[in-house]
């Protein structure tokens, strides 16, 4: 698909992207382009201290920034037919931009082929925000995506733009030891 291929190669340009997951739309670009990440904090005029969520393609790759996952978190990640991102101590291999103070990072596998593959070509996690000004209503369809993040954005995938589903943000847990606490159902 044209697509997967226009958004990796956005990607991999250093660029910041505005596209569709399995939750709601979203601002990303690489986890490992510190300028590119900067460039989505200005957009969305939100402060350095709120961090980004993370998408990797699956547990694989996940195991390459997290360490170690406890089996009953696998299994969770495997059945879950809601979006969860879980936030994980001791984050590894990332921009430190990235991590909060205790080098946590919160990290979803989207339920979602056209995130997963762009993930998969580009061979490595990609950041994933609401595509809102900081603090303004979420835009759960494109048509509600205000203006100025409109703008702000180098790429805008070229998908789902008519969908007007109202779509929602990602249940949000920790993992502390063995231990998972739902932090947003």
């Amino acid at each position: 698909m044209s697509e997967i291929i226009n958004t990796i190669n956005s990607l991999k340009a250093g660029e910041v992207i505005l596209y569709p997951t399995d939750t709601i739309w979203g601002i990303g670009c690489s986890a490992l382009n510190e300028s590119a990440i900067d460039k989505i904090f200005e957009i969305k005029q939100r402060p350095k201290e709120k961090k980004l969520i993370l998408l990797a393609s699956d547990i694989e790759m996940l195991h390459n920034y997290v360490g170690n996952i406890p089996e009953k978190l696998k299994a969770l990640l495997n059945t879950s037919e809601e979006p969860i991102s879980i936030i994980y101590s001791n984050a590894k291999n990332l921009a430190s931009c990235l991590l909060g103070p205790d080098n946590s990072i919160a990290i979803r596998i989207p339920n979602n082929d056209f995130c997963r593959e762009v993930i998969k070509g580009l061979g490595h996690p990609i950041t994933s925000t609401s595509a809102n000004i900081s603090g303004q209503p979420i835009a759960k369809c494109f048509k509600e995506i205000q203006t100025p993040i409109l703008k702000g954005v180098d790429y805008i995938v070229n998908l789902h733009q008519d969908e007007t589903t109202l779509s929602k943000a990602s249940k949000v847990a920790r993992l502390e030891k063995d231990t998972i606490h739902f932090i947003r159902n």
